[in-house]
């Protein structure tokens, strides 16, 4: 009865991985029309199978430009890499559509059995193991692959493990950008956490670790093909925006029409600030333990970042249940994912007439919906700790062998 009670999550996380990939799959890889809009199907990896050179074996960067982090685009190279080695010249973008969501399904098991080694409450891993994000966005694109690092990163540092937590942060940024926010937290619990005093050099040997891990795997790349391994950044600076962030719902409904280089400006002014004020607000109650703010900080750059892709809830999701006080801010969170996701891929389709008439203020509204889920777990996340994830003193090593200090 116990083993087959521990096995239960991991038997959910099966059921709920084959419902993502059917979900993605019932469209094939040749829509016809709006369907993969209408039917929410729409998946990033049909149309790179043939548009970025995936099928064709062309190397990332090298060969073809992607305007993913290098990590990320190496992946995808492998990915395609199993399809053309097991179809061969039969393999297709519908193929490549199960790759990915295999391996994306991977990486799940790897964060459940990643959160169940960190004692997780069981509740919170029965969440993840019927998450509705990863329904949604298993075989959307390539985002968990940034999420087991980051989660990875995140419990590394819960058990004191610094040095580990910044390696594997630094090397989740080389997949998908956001686990960069993690870093400032590690630098800055190492220099102030714990003790009295500044430790600037265990500042500066994260630092060093960062750099080291950051530059080994884009140095290579950068060095080759210098203008095709920048067009992740220059992509990104370029974008304009996506229907679901806070910066398109007030163009589109007249409220302030920003150019893209001053929406870049003002984006990054409201997330530094309020990042800024999300740390020195938790300061007190946090600062043994600051990476416990990544969550607050992800949620906030999400609702202030000019782009806000409908995978990025995945983002945020594994941390709300690792972080969180209470469950039910994450349930509305994951409702208000739910309606972003459906009237924003509806709108897609509305415009040509075969949609079922949603309009950019339905997006506004569940937007809305979800922005105050995470408006309430950021305000939670910096007043109240999660006391289960929190050890006790005793728990964490002292750093470089030295002995904590009393009290």
């Amino acid at each position: 009865m116990r083993l087959t009670a521990r096995r239960l999550p991991y038997l959910l996380l099966a059921l709920t991985c084959l419902a993502g990939w059917l979900f993605k799959a019932h469209c094939g890889a040749s829509w016809a029309g709006d369907e993969q809009y209408l039917a929410g199907c729409y998946s990033d990896a049909v149309p790179f199978w043939g548009l970025r050179g995936v099928a064709a074996g062309r190397l990332p960067y090298v060969e073809a430009p992607i305007e993913y982090p290098v990590l990320t685009g190496a992946l995808i190279w492998l990915e395609g890499l199993v399809v053309r080695t097991i179809g061969g010249a039969r393999g297709d973008a519908f193929d490549f559509l199960l790759v990915v969501s295999m391996v994306n399904a991977a990486l799940a098991f790897a964060v459940l059995r990643m959160m169940e080694a960190a004692g997780v409450p069981r509740v919170r891993l029965l969440w993840w193991a019927t998450a509705p994000p990863l329904v949604l966005y298993l075989g959307h694109n390539w985002d968990m692959l940034a999420v087991a690092l980051a989660v990875a990163a995140l419990l590394a540092a819960r058990r004191g493990e610094q040095a580990s937590a910044a390696a594997l942060a630094a090397i989740g940024t080389a997949a998908k950008l956001f686990p960069v926010l993690l870093l400032p937290l590690l630098g800055l619990g190492a220099m102030f956490g714990r003790g009295a005093g500044l430790r600037l050099g265990d500042g500066l040997r994260l630092a060093a670790i960062v750099i080291l891990f950051w530059a080994a795997l884009n140095l290579p790349i950068a060095l080759v093909a210098f203008e095709n391994w920048r067009e992740f950044y220059v992509f990104s600076s370029q974008r304009s925006g996506t229907a679901g962030s806070i910066w398109e719902i007030m163009q589109v409904q007249g409220w302030w029409i920003t150019d893209i280089p001053t929406r870049n400006l003002w984006s990054f002014a409201l997330f530094a600030g309020g990042a800024a004020a999300i740390v020195a607000l938790g300061w007190r109650r946090h600062h043994p333990h600051l990476w416990v703010l990544f969550t607050p900080v992800l949620a906030w750059f999400l609702l202030t970042n000019k782009v806000y892709s409908p995978q990025f809830d995945l983002w945020l999701y594994p941390f709300l249940l690792l972080t969180s006080r209470r469950l039910w801010p994450v349930a509305w969170f994951a409702l208000g994912d739910l309606a972003a996701y459906w009237t924003e891929f509806w709108w897609f389709a509305s415009p040509g007439g075969s949609g079922p008439g949603v309009t950019p203020a339905h997006i506004a509204i569940a937007a809305a919906f979800r922005a105050a889920a995470m408006l309430w777990i950021i305000v939670e996340g910096v007043r109240a700790p999660p006391s289960w994830l929190i050890p006790p003193p005793a728990a964490f090593p002292p750093p470089e062998g030295r002995p904590i200090p009393a009290g």
